[in-house]
């Protein structure tokens, strides 16, 4: 019997992360982006957010292994998503694993509501 000597394709071998989780964090931290990773942990779906990364770390280069090692990405477009230089980075090197490995983006378009819309006064 022949064995092959070209490697298996990426997705054959499990990722550390299930899901590599990006948004914008002035718009969406401490709220919808918490609340949904917390469910997805609770649910054990290993789930990557930038909270772990030191400031002393190579920053982009952990983004860039993170999202390399994660099998599904969740992209938060909040209403200032694109005015972030990082998470424009992040989604150009999400859809490059994207296209190369094949890997799914899901997008969650998210609009912070106003207080008055909360409190039921506009509709």
């Amino acid at each position: 019997m022949a064995s092959s000597s070209s490697p298996a394709p990426s997705s054959q071998y499990p990722k550390p992360h299930d899901i590599f989780l990006s948004f914008r964090g002035e718009d969406t931290r401490g709220n919808f982006t918490s609340h949904l990773c917390h469910a997805l942990r609770r649910s054990e779906i290993e789930t990557f957010t930038d909270d772990g990364i030191e400031k002393g770390d190579e920053v982009w280069q952990s983004l860039e292994k993170a999202i390399e090692d994660s099998a599904l990405f969740l992209v938060v477009f909040s209403e200032n998503y694109a005015s972030s230089t990082w998470c424009l980075n992040e989604l150009a090197k999400i859809l490059e694993c994207c296209k190369n490995q094949g890997h799914r983006v899901m997008p969650v378009f998210h609009k912070q509501a106003d207080t008055a819309e909360v409190a039921g006064g506009s509709r």
